[in-house]
């Protein structure tokens, strides 16, 4: 069965202090362009390819999707978007993997059965090559 995998994007961006607030929407279409090698690559301990899913917020709704990553806009609330998509895919039986730093949310995505991982499982670090996985 292939993963699910969803990013919380606003969680991820900000996980790491390099200008992204000057920028929102511009530093979510960074970390969707960067998915991509992971929906066709896999994570550790989920091989390639992925369903990934990145969940967008505030200044960053409308990013487009792009091959391999499917964008949901939250009309609201991001975490609340996360829980439905999670609600949804694990009541079809799906494999479902949460990236998020947020303990709330991993608690909230945990009844439904999800797994979690932290941000550095998909954020580019500073210093990475573009594109290179760590």
């Amino acid at each position: 069965m292939r993963t699910l995998v969803v990013v919380d994007a606003a969680n991820v961006v900000g996980s790491v202090p390099d200008g992204w607030w000057r920028d929102r929407r511009g530093a979510a279409e960074r970390l969707r362009d960067h998915l991509q090698v992971y929906a066709e690559g896999g994570i550790p301990g989920h091989p390639g390819p992925l369903a990934v899913v990145l969940v967008v917020e505030g200044a960053a709704r409308g990013v487009a999707p792009v091959p391999g990553v499917r964008v949901e806009s939250a009309s609201g609330s991001g975490d609340d978007r996360i829980v439905e998509v999670v609600a949804e895919e694990t009541g079809k039986g799906a494999a479902v993997l949460v990236v998020t730093a947020d303990r709330e949310l991993r608690r909230r995505v945990e009844a439904y059965g999800a797994q979690c991982a932290g941000p550095r499982t998909v954020r580019p670090q500073p210093g990475d090559a573009e594109g290179e996985r760590t």
